[in-house]
């Protein structure tokens, strides 16, 4: 089991390595042009991790249902599946645009830098309009991760990456004759990116001949109220539970800037650090989301406990591993990032609130997309609210401001949030697949 887990999570791994070398290019980039850009940046992408966790977690809810049909070689209904779930992801994906353009509009409110806002703007738009696309891509993306195709999507996600290294260092730094454009550039460039992965993805669903009993389904069906509640029914929980969980994350965010640039630098470049961490056990959990998946189709319930277990033997080797790297290497990653020593000097005291946390994001990885498999996810919603909300943020501004630890309380308060969620999905996980 173990080696199955890593056969399908590996090639999602390297994928969501891909995204991570692009989140380190960028900062790396970024953070050497100047350091307004990098804590620009650094707020942005952490206000946006809400809406494109939302995004994608809605498509997350997918994965267990397109699992479980392949099991039983539903391939037709896979396809109608698909385009009532791309209807859905879609819609979403406006709705969240419409609530991050009133978010926009009220930026000045969030007690960011007053210096800071003509460079968070454009970048803001840009990231803004690649939401659409990146929801497309993520439905087509779950649906090849759950037929077992993990390589598929993978290698078109690293393709886009190279491009998008490229892009920013031809628009950031204004190389080959072009525009020095700095953050703005780094905005560009990502778009692009985003609008590639789609246009390729569909194009494979609808032209390659291994795809056709897929696409034959897709073609086939007309507008099915069924699926579309199906779809939403398993979707909206997931969605809700990323978006809670990365909203305390964005909240964060905010607090860090109330300490100032240089607060609000190093947070992006620790948290950036982290999500090494947080995309191999996100790679792995889904791995054991397709295996849980295709045990339920069969109602296997022992099957779907030895499936979770071996994911998490596989997460805590990962977690040792990623916990080792940032504790001695932390000075070697620190320098990677910006050559600002107050910033250096600031990112360097927070790496043991950093490695505390591992444990606790693998753990609640692991077990969440456990029990994604099965398709209950109602209790991810409430479990998320109370692990993230109701503990997390107090938990955050206490440590952070109420003790007076600044950002080194905040992220120390991630531990807090991470590991009461890990206790709670795996007590319902245990829960649901009890014989």
């Amino acid at each position: 089991m173990h080696r199955t887990i890593l056969k399908l999570g590996l090639p999602i791994l390297i994928g969501q390595l891909g995204l991570i070398v692009t989140s380190f290019a960028d900062t790396i980039m970024v953070g050497h042009y100047s350091t307004e850009a990098l804590a620009s940046a650094s707020f942005v992408n952490n206000l946006f991790n809400t809406a494109v966790f939302t995004i994608t977690g809605f498509s997350y809810g997918l994965t267990p249902l397109v699992g479980a049909m392949f099991s039983q070689k539903r391939f037709a209904d896979i396809g109608s599946l698909v385009r009532s779930a791309l209807n859905v992801n879609i819609i979403v994906s406006f709705l969240v645009i419409a609530v991050m353009t009133a978010l926009y509009f009220n930026l000045h409110r969030l007690g960011q830098p007053d210096e800071l806002l003509p460079t968070i703007r454009p970048y803001y738009l840009l990231y803004m309009a690649g939401l659409v696309p990146m929801a497309i891509f993520s439905v087509f993306a779950q649906w090849s991760y759950a037929i077992n195709r993990t390589i598929f999507p993978t290698v078109i996600l690293v393709s886009a990456n190279v491009l998008n290294i490229l892009g920013n260092w031809l628009l950031i730094y204004g190389h080959w004759g072009l525009p020095e454009m700095g953050l703005t550039g780094a905005g560009i460039s990502t778009l692009f990116a985003r609008l590639i992965c789609p246009v390729v993805i569909i194009a494979a669903f609808f032209t390659r001949d291994i795809f056709r009993k897929y696409s034959d389904g897709y073609r086939a069906a007309r507008t099915n109220r069924r699926l579309t509640l199906l779809v939403s029914r398993t979707s909206w929980p997931v969605s809700l539970q990323m978006a809670l969980e990365s909203g305390s994350f964005t909240l964060a965010a905010v607090m860090a800037g109330w300490t100032g640039a240089i607060g609000l630098a190093s947070f992006q470049v620790v948290v950036i650090t982290g999500m090494l961490g947080f995309m191999v056990y996100y790679s792995f959990g889904t791995a054991v989301a397709v295996l849980v998946s295709n045990a339920a189709g069969r109602d296997d319930r022992p099957a779907m406990r030895r499936i979770a277990f071996a994911g998490y033997h596989i997460q805590l080797a990962f977690a040792t591993t990623a916990s080792l790297i940032f504790l001695f290497g932390a000075r070697h990653i620190m320098t990677i990032f910006t050559d600002d020593p107050q910033v250096y000097a600031a990112s360097l005291a927070l790496v043991i609130p950093l490695v505390l946390y591992q444990y606790g994001d693998a753990t609640q990885i692991n077990f969440a997309n456990a029990l994604r498999g099965t398709s209950r996810v109602m209790p991810m919603l409430w479990i998320a609210f109370i692990a993230y909300i109701l503990i997390g943020l107090p938990a955050m501004y206490i440590l952070g401001f109420t003790v007076s630890l600044g950002v080194y309380g905040i992220i120390l308060s991630f531990s807090v949030s991470l590991f009461l969620a890990a206790f709670l999905f795996l007590r319902y996980f245990l829960a649901t697949t009890r014989r």
